[in-house]
């Protein structure tokens, strides 16, 4: 079955097989095939403040993001610790995990060769979103 417009025309709805696939033994087949999958559905939790951002630079390959990722950024999302955000420090966007730690506000990259950056007293800081998904290719 290939892909089809919704009745909207909006959006391409893919077909899913209704099985897992196994990662490790291999499973049966099955030979049938659930509702259509609509990715906007399920990486998008609210449309109008939803973004695509392909990323640039290794600083967070060891976290999985790597050059050319796309990522889903939410601004409607509360930032908390632990999470990656696009933050805008001086007047640059960075994709960095944040942490806050005894008062203190850092962005980690996940990659040895980065220092985090510490942001707690920079008024040029604010966090634009909060990455949702990443989507890359293997």
């Amino acid at each position: 079955m290939l892909g089809v417009l919704d009745k909207d025309a909006k959006r391409l709805v893919r077909p899913v097989f209704e099985a897992s696939v196994s990662a490790g033994f291999p499973s049966p087949a099955d030979d049938f095939m659930e509702a259509a999958l609509d990715l906007n559905e399920h990486l998008i939790a609210n449309p109008p403040a939803t973004f695509f951002v392909r990323v640039a630079g290794d600083s967070m390959q060891d976290g999985g993001i790597y050059p050319g990722d796309i990522l889903i950024v939410d601004k409607s999302l509360v930032a908390r610790s632990g999470q990656v955000v696009i933050a805008q420090v001086n007047g640059d966007f960075l994709v960095k995990r944040l942490k806050q730690i005894a008062g203190r506000t850092l962005l980690v990259a996940e990659n040895a060769k980065y220092e985090p950056l510490d942001v707690t007293n920079n008024p040029d800081f604010s966090v634009w979103g909060v990455v949702t998904n990443c989507i890359h290719r293997l």
